[in-house]
């Protein structure tokens, strides 16, 4: 008989000093797909979805998919929502129990519910509640992930990203489910260990184009290869969650008998992680000093690409933040494009008017006007309206289709500010092409994203920038009231030490 193995996904990053909450509707908005559905749409693209289905059929599984829900980062996950999607993935434990065989699951490690700190600690315990303490578990996680001590106690193996931008999806799916049938053919007994850093996260965050942080990644995976050490994972934290277990951590999921060596590469990366704490690799602009570099940039070879690293969606930022787009405007720093504007409200007012209208209306700086700037009264032209869909063609979304909801390109004084509805970070150049913004057109482009952009606009930028916009993904840590982390911690403990088991 095939192994019975129950696959599903539940994926959120929560920036717990955002307003309001995730809810049900935003993983309905982003992905939240059952069953064979979600084979059919992830089981062939660049997600992890399709590595457990790569390892599952070399070895001849019996695969049952429960769920994949993916949300925008964003505030708490409300509890309708958790108890929701949680509750798909164990019901179909429960219903499945008599012939299940291992379960294998795609987690992000830095989901905080609105009434817990640890939501993939909350979810394992329940799975484990259901399927007994010896049962095979396996999970993949985000080189962000905030890994707790009540994750490796209730998952055997665990298998984080190794890229960042992440491209690697597919591949450490691939690498976790085949880890999984070696466990249920009795070839390796795993268990996982952590060290966790007193940082708030990883200096660089894990970036990967970045040569003394890429190198942990290329020795974790070197480590690898040797005898017993089956999955070594450096997780770079994610900072905008304040929680006690919150940063960097090193996991190795090892076989039997191979725990002190195991222990020996955990603490080898953790204490090079430490040491490299002051070695940054971003310059962070201001706003103005971005806006005269925009202004002065003569394109040879491609845009200015303009990152607003803290106001990146993708690290739970709103998305709306003013100040760096108030500056180009200053400068005239025009031809140039901008994106995305994460304002619904504006984008349904444009929405009522036609290609060619000129619009007078309130932009951005709606939702805490204190990180990053308030509202713009601004007047332009109504350039391109769209459903804001979009199909990515790049390294991180190349085949998958998403949506901004109700889009506009709205063009002001020369810059198209593309305004959307829904939340996203910028990861493929889709997202701006769809709308009719051609980079190779323009002087600068701003993306909000942190790192992610990289992997497709590097490529066709004549250089790339990074702001710092004070919105709420700032750099600047001192500037989030953290009440929950475990104190002392680097950076805002200058006197922080660290130890190693």
């Amino acid at each position: 008989m095939p192994f019975h193995v129950l696959t599903g996904a539940f994926v959120h990053e929560s920036n717990t000093f955002k307003k309001g909450e995730t809810t049900l509707q935003d993983f309905r908005d982003d992905v939240l797909d059952l069953g064979q559905t979600a084979i059919d749409r992830l089981g062939n693209v660049n997600d992890e979805l399709a590595g457990f289905l790569d390892a599952g059929r070399a070895a001849g599984w019996k695969v049952t998919h429960t769920v994949s829900a993916h949300a925008t980062p964003g505030a708490r996950v409300s509890r309708e929502a958790f108890d929701h999607i949680a509750g798909l993935i164990c019901d179909a434990a429960a219903e499945h129990r008599a012939t299940l065989d291992g379960i294998l699951l795609s987690l992000h490690g830095s989901m905080v519910p609105a009434f817990c700190e640890d939501g993939e600690g909350e979810l394992l315990r329940r799975l484990r509640a259901i399927v007994g303490p010896d049962l095979p578990i396996a999970a993949t996680l985000d080189l962000h992930a905030m890994v707790t001590p009540a994750m490796v106690e209730q998952a055997q193996i665990l298998v984080s990203y190794k890229t960042y931008p992440h491209i690697d999806m597919r591949k450490i799916g691939r690498q976790a489910g085949q880890l999984l049938d070696a466990t249920l053919r009795g070839a390796v007994t795993p268990r996982t260990l952590r060290v966790r850093i007193p940082m708030l996260d990883e200096a660089n965050a894990g970036r990967t184009d970045v040569p003394d942080t890429a190198a942990l990644y290329t020795d974790a995976a070197a480590h690898e290869t040797e005898p017993g050490i089956l999955a070594v994972s450096v997780n770079a934290g994610f900072s905008e969650a304040d929680i006690p277990d919150m940063g960097p951590t090193v996991l190795v999921t090892f076989d039997r008998g191979h725990e002190d060596r195991a222990q020996e590469i955990a603490n080898g990366l953790a204490r090079r992680i430490w040491n490299g704490r002051g070695k940054v690799g971003n310059t962070f602009l201001t706003p103005g000093q971005a806006a005269q570099e925009a202004r002065d940039f003569t394109p040879g070879n491609g845009p200015l690409v303009i990152a607003d690293y803290a106001d990146n969606p993708g690290a739970g930022a709103y998305g709306d933040a003013t100040a760096l787009l108030q500056a180009l405007l200053a400068a005239g720093a025009a031809p140039g494009a901008f994106a995305p504007m994460i304002d619904p409200e504006a984008a349904a007012i444009l929405h009522r008017h036609k290609v060619g209208d000129t619009v007078t209306l309130d932009l951005g700086g709606k939702c805490d006007p204190s990180f990053g700037g308030g509202p713009l009264h601004l007047t332009g032209e109504v350039v391109h309206l769209s459903d804001g869909t979009y199909t990515g063609d790049g390294p991180i979304l190349g085949g998958i289709t998403h949506s901004f909801g109700p889009t506009a390109v709205f063009r002001v004084q020369g810059i198209d500010v593309l305004v959307v509805s829904l939340p996203g970070q910028m990861l493929d150049l889709q997202q701006v092409r769809a709308f009719g913004i051609e980079p190779d057109a323009l002087r600068f482009l701003v993306v909000k994203s942190m790192q992610h952009f990289r992997a497709a606009y590097e490529p066709i930028a004549g250089r790339v920038i990074v702001c710092d916009s004070g919105a709420l993904a700032t750099p600047q840590a001192h500037l989030r009231p953290y009440t929950r982390v475990q104190r002392p911690v680097w950076p805002l403990d200058a006197d922080t030490t660290f130890q190693t088991a």
